[in-house]
């Protein structure tokens, strides 16, 4: 009986039957339905969940109940539990739950009953005539594993169920799918489960001579047949395992030890005889993966116990199995470069566990140590450890990690038995790990498990870089965790070393003096990542190991320090996390101050640092305070537009984690508080606690609401929705099965009936379900996402009738518009509709095919539709029925809202959507090859793009449509967008869809009986694919067919059919076909599909397996590519060759192939090295492609420090030769080749190129420098590349340079620069430029490496210094060559600190009168001498001085080679230099302006700027010369910029010089004409429309100039017009799309803020954008509330646009009218949000009208002129007010941006008018306050209730209106 009649048969008992009285009915009744709800679920956590609600209520059923009921009954109860366990088979947590329940019934009520069903169940299949189906196997499976009764029964039925297994595995193995399908893997699971599980079972049959033997015989052989033949290497590994468990199952250890000898000897590819006790099976020979030594040296250290590892060989008593039977086969699987690696190092480390395990017995045996210093196992162990640190292969370097420290607890224990304290070892490893370079990964976890051993105080001593060194891996991304577990494990090392007398201050003290100021350095570091990683990994762990650090670390921050704020705030923070208590109390009062000016910083770690502190707690129940509530209330309105993603992430858990602890804590309050008496929480305290609690979530519960509208920005609108996320979450009963953490606690509804009863927590109501509504037609689809989220998740699980109406209409009319996201919201809506509809069917369908049309046969309905329209006219189809719109629809409602397809297809609709995606994939494909009534040709060759637009073009002119001129547009046309995007984009959502349907096809297929595609369903599939992969040339199809398409492969080639797995087979056969057919022309470009066809076959490859079709690919490319290119080829069409490269390339790149294609690496690397030398460009330039990608594969994580580099990878060149050790051979031979070239006689004479050379060159130069123990074999590097410093190439030259470095050991560098300098030549001499310019290039490489850290004066060092002052005169003119002397100074420059001062002297006075002498001719390299000339001479400030006083003598090229040194370097920072420079800039400024060059010009003007504003003052620099004509200047500069002459660099510069100058005029007349000029100038350039560099200098120049002027007009009559100008400039530029343009606003804001309180301006902390907003709006109003122009300043940031003409150009059936919308000049502004912060403010100024009659006569005027209009609109709101029910109008204007701005500007301006007409008698004979004002309230009510939701602000301000009348 299945499951469902199961359940009827026992709810009809229910219903019939009164054995069981009331309430344990009732129960019962509860536990049936909540194992029905079980079974019907598909989601794993949900089963559970009611499984776990299932099994708590048959507990609560009185055991008597139970007892009491009808055996009928409860035979009936029984079985549905044991269906239910058959049916969750796959579920081993839910077998397990119901096996409990079924252990409860058999323990309370009848045992017997239990087994005898258990017993029939299991019968059915032991008793089966059939062969054991992959259903019976899992069954048998969970019977073992997951059943206690299930268990008893496999003991009964043993035989005849080991006779069954015994039979079908070698009918498994006789069919290759099965033999590599799940069968043969659950069947030796089962195989592995009864050896283990039932022992005593198994034992006799395989022990003791016996007559049934014969089955567990055939399982062996079938498990060794598995070990050898089968592909799947999950399921050899199984088998391995399940042999070592057979072997285990011996008591007798001799014989046990014997078969496991003999099973290592089977493992070996000789064919042999296999015996285990009394069985005897045959070992036939293998193939050379080894998978089968794999497997079975795992499961031998798996499964055997000790006394077995410790067995002897037959012939010698003193081997044992584990030293010298496993360890060489383990050591030999880590040796091989095999694809199993992983598992190698995993059994590398089981063996050293096992060891350890067994150590004492070998001890015992041995009678000497296990591993002595000197010994080959201790060498071989550290050796495989070693090289395997840094292997690419995923998860090895990880197990290595372990592997040593096992090693070294192992080396302890031995050195400990035989009491040998020298530990040799140790310091031995110390001393080599300590060589390593800090950017070795390996090294800190090496030394964290080193470190126990030797103490940190030795570490520390010898390790004097420690410091330097971790601050280096923080600021790198791959480092920076293992950095901060080696700090971790040091400070836990010193603590347990420091003394216990010690208290917890003193202890703190010790870490201070060790670390403080690595902490402090590292939070108040600039650079972000350094910040981070400390204070998420540093702090913690100091505060958790010494607790007392806190204090230290607060008392050295100052908050008003760059960088402290944010430390000051991370600390304060992790004390809080890490101790649970309050940090307000540390610093008294002055912590809220802190927390309020963290809170409000521009910078945005710090204000998450500071709202982490805020929100979070380690208990859960700790009620926020009222100070916490309502620093939070004003934070989040503020924050809630910042444009950065991980901010608003923060933000939303950090919310998330106070809405738990006001849940929590209000739940407890509620509850009472435990260990309390009653007496102890009073009832007002509990009150406090629950209005604080419940308010707060019910005002966040309200505010997104407010900033969902259209209009508001996507920023606002995506914080507000993860808000409301997280309200929703946290404090509703809503239940997520995807979610493992983080559910609502199962009282919660106390809290809510408790919030309910207030009035408040009204979180579904209707207008909210609108604005949500509104938001699916949102331009971003994250935001479309989030709402759909929101809806389907925590709403009504169905709309109401009038808005699902309403929604069908409007998902239809989106479906058929042309621009893509309209089309994807069609989709949603209607995927929506599927889901929240309550049914399967459309809400509402057309009077013709009736309302209860299935919505999946309207879409394809409307498909099919749109296919003939297509086919009939595509311009029409285009523009009207674009097809991508329902394909998309279809996906989504099929395969995301349909829980099971089988449902909501049959095969009649299966075979309708096949059809209609061939015939649309067909006629997409013909139109893009310009022959739209034929098939498109059978060749796989793509059309041009320029083919392509032909097409499209002829297609255009058919229609009628198009240019008429013969003239070309450059631009597409319109028509052209339309019929290209719906061609691209159909085809796309054809291939996505297919592939999913596939995908969710057959995934199902396995509950149903029968599936719904069939073979040649899915070879028809297949052909689409193939068609657009090949024959569509454009990247965005390609691309996303290549989704589905790998979906589509994957689930045939996961299939047991092996009909099914050979289709994506053999379209990768075809696709090599074609790769190798010269004939396919246009192919082979990177952005055609071939390449992708086969890169998404050999992704969808199983990864367990051998992958032959990865194999077989690569293969047949390598072999295409190889082959010689044809004597007629032709460079104008692709060649077959070409196509196999640009393949290669893609499978390298990919990311679903990862590691599995570095096995063919060194073939690759040589291919593509060898077709850099081919004739044809095509060739080279896919060879160059390939290896650049394959390097990158091949070497690894790169490092993003800033030290190491852009090119520094994370691998050395030990360990990368170690992995790919062929290449060492191909790259020496090539760069061999290449250095003796240069030594023949005509080397010089003529030019050899060598391609390969520069690419072999980078390789090198990537690898990672500083690695002390390199293999003897890589010194034979160094030759080739010290000759190839001879190479006329210069960039052969350079990057020789840096590979010598990398293959360099450190102990080598100074023997090198040795060699180098003794070939310096002479005066005298004559040399080969070329040579000497790179082994210069090579001192400075290796100078710069050796000296990185604080090198002392050594021998070898002191000597190269003398021998480079020796060599002076190659920095002079006695050297002709300018690079060779750039070079040289490089050289000096870098051994500067080391050099005498009279060689100092003497090169500088050289350089000096070089720079100055006049230049003969043109000189290559001349430039850069000058800057590295300038570099050296300005190293010193006395050279550096004279350099720039001669400045005005100098040359144009020097003065340009000047000013771009200063720009470049930080040398000048010097006060007294800088004081030279800025007035030499200064005295030629007027020179520099009048000059021709705009580069020049620009640079100049950049390095005065730079200059000026130099000092750490965000404030100029007073001007140093006050004979400058400043006039003249300011008037060049200001004309330049109101002509708009030289470009946006270079007026971008002039805008922030002429600021800057303009602060320090003193002719006060002159000044005030030169204000205004300059205000005009930032009022044009504050536009949004111009160029965003001179936006970024208006806010600059706001900073640089206005806040001096506003000080130096302080008391004069200008100054409120000025201020006035300059703050509407700065709310503009506060607005401004770009973030650098509004933070450096923002810097205006905080400066005049700080100035008008009187603050030390050098302390500014800058504020919060918004705050800054805000304090402008203040210091406008204060400063300039009667100025001329205020009110207009305040007007024009109100929502300008005019509702009438909204409504006029609103409707409901408007299409879209283009492809592609004009977007706004400025996204990021809110004129909705900037009318309902200006609307206070116009408030406050009408009340200050009675203090200025110029005021009150300026609002007068404004009410007679706007009253009328303002009225006027408040009548057309009367007149829309939507009816009861939701009408497609209504909805239109919902979605429309334009309504909200001009509604919100409404009001503002209505409110303000009210406000005026109260308050001024003059202005109310335009109508009527109190009239007024009940109008306005109702149509605020009105329109809130039906989906309009205004801001808090304003919504307060009219009602606080209505309060005033």
């Amino acid at each position: 009986m299945s499951f469902e009649n199961l359940i009827k048969s026992l709810q009809d008992c229910f219903i019939t039957e009164d054995s069981t009285p009331g309430n344990g009915c009732q129960t019962l009744q509860l536990f049936v339905d909540k194992l029905s709800e079980s079974s019907r679920s598909s989601v794993k956590r949900s089963k559970e969940r009611s499984l776990e609600e299932a099994a708590q209520l048959l507990r609560q059923i009185p055991e008597a109940q139970l007892r009491g009921l009808e055996e009928e009954h409860l035979l009936l109860l029984v079985r549905l539990l044991l269906s239910l366990q058959l049916e969750m088979v796959s579920i081993s947590t839910a077998c397990r739950k119901v096996d409990q329940m079924l252990q409860h019934l058999a323990a309370k009520v009848d045992h017997k009953l239990v087994y005898k069903e258990t017993l029939h169940s299991f019968n059915a299949i032991v008793h089966s005539d059939q062969v054991l189906s992959l259903e019976d196997l899992q069954r048998a499976c969970m019977y073992l594993e997951d059943s206690v009764v299930g268990r008893e029964v496999w003991r009964e039925s043993f035989m005849p169920m080991l006779q069954r297994v015994s039979e079908s595995l070698p009918a498994v193995l006789q069919e290759e799918s099965q033999r590599d399908g799940l069968i043969c893997y659950i069947t030796a699971k089962v195989c592995l489960q009864a050896f283990q599980l039932l022992p005593n079972e198994v034992a006799p049959l395989v022990w003791e001579e016996n007559h049934s033997k014969e089955a567990v015989q055939r399982i062996l052989q079938a498990l060794i047949d598995i070990l050898r033949q089968c592909c799947n290497r999950d399921t050899r590994l199984l088998a391995g395992t399940a042999v070592a468990m057979l072997i285990n199952t011996a008591s007798e250890s001799t014989a046990a030890g014997a078969a496991a000898w003999n099973l290592l000897q089977a493992s070996h590819p000789q064919p042999c005889q296999l015996t285990v006790g009394v069985l005897q099976v045959t070992c036939d020979p293998v193939g050379k993966d080894r998978v089968d030594r794999l497997a079975v040296s795992r499961g031998l250290l798996t499964c055997c116990r000790p006394h077995i590892l410790l067995s002897p060989s037959h012939d010698t008593t003193q081997a044992c199995l584990l030293l010298e039977g496993l360890f060489p086969l383990v050591y030999a699987l880590c040796e091989e470069k095999q694809d199993c690696h992983y598992f190698a190092f995993e059994v590398l480390t089981m063996w050293l566990k096992r060891v350890k395990e067994c150590v004492t017995d070998l001890w015992r045996m041995t009678g000497s140590r296990l591993l002595p210093d000197d010994s080959k196992l201790l060498q071989q162990l550290t050796h495989i450890i070693w090289t395997n640190a840094e292997s690419p292969v995923e998860g090895v370097p990880e197990f290595a990690s372990s592997a040593f420290t096992l090693l070294l607890n192992l080396y302890a224990l031995d050195s400990e038995q035989f009491c040998d304290t020298s530990k040799t070892f140790y310091f031995t490893l110390l001393e080599r790990l300590l060589k390593l370079p800090w950017e070795a990964k390996a090294k800190y976890h090496r030394l964290c498990a080193l470190l126990p051993h030797v103490g940190a105080e030795l570490v520390l001593d010898q390790y004097t870089e420690v410091s330097r060194h971790l601050l280096n891996c923080l600021s790198t991304n791959h480092l920076s965790p293992c950095g901060s577990e080696f700090y971790k494990c040091l400070i836990q090392q010193q603590r347990r070393e420091l003394p216990v007398s010690l208290t917890e201050v003193d202890l703190a003290g010790r870490w201070a003096n060790s670390w403080q100021p690595l902490l402090l350095e590292a939070l108040t570091s600039e650079v972000t990542l350094l910040q981070t990683n400390s204070s998420t990994h540093l702090l913690p762990c100091t505060l958790q190991v010494f607790p007392s650090a806190v204090h230290h670390l607060l008392a050295s921050l100052n908050p008003q320090k760059p960088g402290h704020l944010h430390a000051w705030a991370c600390v304060l923070s992790s004390y809080r996390a890490v101790s649970g208590c309050s940090p307000w109390a540390l610093h008294g009062s002055s912590t809220f101050k802190t927390l309020q000016l963290a809170l409000g910083s521009a910078d945005d770690k710090v204000r998450l640092a500071a709202l982490n502190l805020l929100c979070c707690s380690p208990k859960t129940r700790d009620v926020p305070s009222a100070e916490e509530i309502t620093i939070l209330k004003e934070f989040i309105p503020q924050n809630l537009n910042c444009e950065s993603s991980p901010f608003r992430q923060h933000l939303q858990a950090a919310v998330r984690r106070f809405l738990v602890r006001i849940r929590d804590g209000c739940l407890a309050h509620i509850r009472g508080v435990k260990g309390k008496k009653k007496e102890d929480v009073s009832h007002e305290n509990r009150t406090d606690v629950l209005e604080q609690g419940i308010g707060f979530v019910e005002w966040l519960g309200e505010l997104p609401y407010s900033f969902l509208s259209p209009g508001h920005s996507y920023q606002r609108k995506k914080t507000a929705l993860l808000l409301l996320f997280a309200v929703l979450e946290t404090c509703t009963d809503t239940w997520s099965p995807d979610k493992k953490k983080g559910q609502p606690p199962a009282n919660i509804g106390l809290l809510i009936d408790c919030a309910r009863q207030r009035g408040q927590w009204d979180f579904f109501c209707r207008t909210k379900q609108l604005l949500l509504i509104s938001c699916l037609e949102d331009s971003t689809n994250e935001i479309r996402e989030l709402s759909a989220g929101l809806l389907l998740r925590f709403f009504p699980p169905s709309f109401p009738a009038d808005i699902a109406e309403v929604l069908e209409t409007r998902s239809m009319q989106l479906l058929r518009s042309p621009r893509v996201q309209e089309a994807q919201m069609g989709a949603l809506m209607m995927k929506m509709l599927l889901q929240k509809s309550g049914h399967r069917c459309s809400p509402s369908c057309t009077a013709n095919v009736g309302r209860n049309l299935c919505v999946v046969r309207v879409l394809l309905k409307e498909l099919e539709e749109h296919h003939l329209t297509a086919k009939a006219d595509m311009m029409l189809s285009a523009r009207t029925k674009p097809i991508h719109g329902v394909l998309c629809a279809l996906q989504r409602c099929l395969l995301e809202a349909a829980d099971d397809i089988y449902t909501t297809l049959d095969h009649s609709l299966m075979t309708k959507l096949l059809d209609l995606l061939e015939n649309i994939s067909l006629l997409l494909l013909a139109v893009l090859h310009g022959d739209c009534e034929a098939r498109v040709s059978e060749k796989y060759a793509p059309p041009s793009f320029c083919d392509m637009g032909n097409a499209i073009s002829s297609l255009i002119s058919q229609s009628g449509g198009g240019q008429t001129d013969e003239e070309e547009c450059v631009l597409l046309s319109e028509e052209h967008s339309l019929v290209l995007t719906c061609c691209w984009v159909s085809l796309k959502e054809t291939g996505i869809l297919l592939g999913s349907l596939v995908e969710k096809v057959l995934k199902e297929s396995k509950k149903h009986s029968e599936c719904l595609l069939t073979k040649r369903d899915l070879m028809r599939a297949s052909d689409v694919f193939k068609n657009i992969l090949l024959k569509c040339r454009h990247w965005g199809a390609v691309e996303g067919c290549g989704l589905g398409f790998t979906k589509f492969c994957t689930s045939l080639l996961n299939s047991s059919d092996s009909d099914l797995k050979d289709i994506p087979a053999q379209m990768l056969k075809d696709g090599l076909q074609v790769v190798q057919c010269p004939g396919s022309t246009s192919v082979t470009r990177r952005a055609a599909g071939l390449p992708m066809l086969i890169l998404c076959v050999l992704s969808s490859e199983e990864i367990s397996k051998a992958r032959p079709l990865l194999a077989l690919s690569m293969q047949t490319l390598l072999d295409t590519a190889r082959r010689p290119l044809d004597e007629n080829w032709d460079q104008t069409l692709d060649l077959p060759q070409v196509c196999a490269v640009h393949t290669l390339q893609a499978l390298v790149r990919g990311a679903g192939l990862g590691a599995a294609v570095l096995q063919f690496a060194p073939a690759v690397a040589v291919l593509s090295l060898t077709l850099l030398r081919s004739p044809c460009w095509a060739m080279r330039n896919a060879a160059l492609q390939l290896y650049s990608s394959l390097c990158s594969r091949m070497l690894g994580q790169r490092s993003s420090s800033v030290e190491a580099g852009p090119t520094q990878h994370s691998m050395s060149p030990a360990a990368f030769f170690f992995h790919y050790p062929t290449l060492q051979a191909v790259l020496l031979c090539e760069l061999r080749g290449a250095a003796q070239h240069l030594h023949r006689p005509t080397a010089g004479a003529k030019l050899h190129l060598q391609p390969s050379l520069y690419p072999i060159l980078t390789l090198l130069a990537h690898l990672q420098p500083g690695v002390q123990d390199s293999p003897e074999t890589l010194l034979d590097f160094l030759p080739p590349l010290l000759q190839l410093s001879a190479s006329p190439i210069y960039s052969v030259r350079v990057m020789a340079s840096k590979a010598l470095v990398a293959m360099t050991p450190p102990s080598g560098y100074f023997d090198l620069l040795l060699k180098l300098t003794s070939q310096l030549p002479g005066p005298q001499e004559s040399c080969n430029h070329n040579r000497l310019h790179g082994q210069l290039l090579q001192m400075k490489a290796l100078l710069d490496r050796a000296l990185c850290s604080d090198s002392v004066l050594s021998d070898d060092l002191r000597e190269v210094v003398n021998r480079i002052h020796s060599s002076m005169w190659l920095g002079t003119t006695a050297q002709c060559c300018p690079l060779v002397r750039a070079a040289y100074l490089s050289v000096a420059g870098s051994l500067r600190r080391y050099s005498c001062e009279t060689f100092l002297l003497q090169l500088s006075d050289r350089l000096m009168h070089d720079l100055h002498a006049p230049q003969q001719g043109l000189q290559v390299g001349l430039s850069s001498f000058h800057q590295q000339a300038l570099h050296f001479l300005c190293a010193d400030p006395k050279w550096a001085c004279q350099t720039w006083e001669s400045f005005s003598e100098a040359s144009p090229e020097l003065r340009l080679s000047l000013v771009t040194w200063l720009l470049d370097s930080q040398d000048w920072q010097q006060i007294d230099l800088k004081e030279v420079i800025q007035r030499v800039l200064q005295s030629n400024l007027k020179e520099a302006l009048l000059g021709d060059s705009v580069d020049y010009r620009t640079t100049y003007l950049t390095a005065l700027v730079s200059v000026m504003t130099s000092g750490g003052s965000a404030l100029p620099q007073p001007l140093s010369d006050s004979e400058l004509c400043l006039s003249e200047c300011l008037h060049l500069l200001l004309q330049d910029l109101e002509i708009q002459k030289g470009g946006p660099e270079y007026l971008s510069q002039a805008l922030h010089a002429a600021s800057l100058l303009l602060s320090h005029v003193s002719d006060f007349s002159l000044k005030t004409s030169m204000l205004q000029r300059w205000c005009s100038i930032l009022e044009c350039q504050r536009a949004p429309e111009a160029p965003e560099v001179l936006r970024i200098v208006c806010s600059e120049a706001l900073c640089a100039a206005g806040l001096p002027l506003i000080n130096n007009l302080r008391d004069h009559s200008s100054l409120p017009a000025i201020m006035m100008r300059l703050i509407n400039t700065g709310l503009y530029l506060l607005q401004d799309q770009s973030q650098e343009v509004r933070q450096k606003a923002a810097c205006f804001a905080s400066l005049l803020h700080h100035s008008r309180r009187g603050n030390n301006q050098r302390s500014v902390c800058i504020m919060q954008i918004n705050q800054a907003l805000l304090l402008l709006l203040d210091l406008l109003l204060q400063e300039c509330w009667d100025t001329p122009g205020a009110l207009e300043v305040l007007l024009s940031h109100l929502a300008q646009t005019d509702l009438r003409s909204v409504l006029r150009e609103a409707s409901p059936t408007r299409g879209s009218c283009s492809l592609y919308e004009q977007d706004e000049a400025n996204v990021f502004a809110e004129p909705s949000v900037m009318s309902a912060h200006m609307l206070p403010y116009l408030l406050q100024m009408a009340e200050k009208s009675s203090q200025s009659s110029a005021l009150a006569q300026t609002l007068t005027a404004w009410a007679e002129k706007n009253a009328a209009q303002v009225l006027d609109n408040l009548t057309d709101c009367e007149q829309l007010l939507p009816a009861e029910t939701l009408s497609p109008s209504w909805l239109a204007l919902l979605v429309d941006p334009r309504f909200h701005c001009a509604l919100r500007g409404l009001f503002a301006r209505a409110v303000f008018l009210l406000h005026l007409l109260k308050t001024s008698a003059c202005t109310q004979h335009h109508c009527d306050p109190l009239s007024m004002q009940m109008r306005l309230q109702t149509v605020c009510t009105l329109l809130t209730q039906n989906g309009v939701h205004f801001t808090p602000a304003l919504t307060a301000t009219v009602s606080a209106e209505e309060a005033r009348l």
